[in-house]
């Protein structure tokens, strides 16, 4: 539990635990596991594709992320950090299981799936995960495997732009030009389907 007096804040919660966890507390690193788990799973799923996979990389990424502890800069957003952590373990883990296809597919299971956010779904993800609109995600299958990427992140599992650079270890000005274009493409592709496709705007 946090000290009495602590703001209730989210990110003065999560500066107050990571304060703690640098000094030693496991306790408080244990809820920001508890706090940051969905999305760090999701993230490795979106990569890996397998669920068991992705609870072994979101977990070494967990330790990973516990022993870099004291390099973590106090104050900074933890969330990108932590999902930086994993994406880099998921994506050593593609490298050597050789699983590239099926990202967008693996990113529509995994909001449809098991998971819960907590939280009410944006217009964009019901839009892209949703039976009714098989004519986006076909659209969204014809982009490159980047673009379907930064989508997925970005809409899908609504990742900010430093969160989506974190996880896909790239950088934010990356992240923005490719969405512009996947959006771009997507706006082309879907121009006759007149209100679907200002979804994508």
């Amino acid at each position: 539990m946090l000290p009495e007096g602590t703001p209730d804040q989210p990110e003065a919660v999560e500066t107050a635990l990571v304060r703690r966890a640098q000094a030693g507390d496991a306790a408080a690193y244990g809820e920001l596991v508890t706090m940051h788990e969905g999305a760090a799973f999701r993230v490795a799923y979106l990569l890996l594709g397998s669920a068991s996979d992705a609870e072994d990389a979101a977990q070494e990424g967990f330790v990973r992320a516990y022993l870099a502890l004291a390099r973590f800069r106090a104050g900074e957003p933890f969330r990108p950090w932590l999902l930086q952590v994993v994406g880099n373990e998921a994506r050593n883990r593609r490298r050597a299981l050789g699983r590239r296809a099926g990202m967008f597919d693996r990113a529509v299971r995994a909001v449809r799936g098991d998971i819960v956010t907590g939280a009410a779904p944006s217009p964009e993800r019901v839009l892209l995960a949703g039976e009714a609109h098989a004519e986006v995600r076909e659209a969204i299958a014809r982009l490159r495997d980047e673009e379907r990427l930064v989508v997925a992140c970005r809409y899908l599992m609504e990742l900010s732009e430093a969160e989506t650079a974190a996880a896909l270890g790239i950088p934010p000005g990356t992240v923005k030009s490719r969405l512009h274009r996947a959006l771009a493409r997507l706006r082309e592709d879907l121009s006759d389907l007149g209100p679907l496709a200002e979804a994508t705007r």
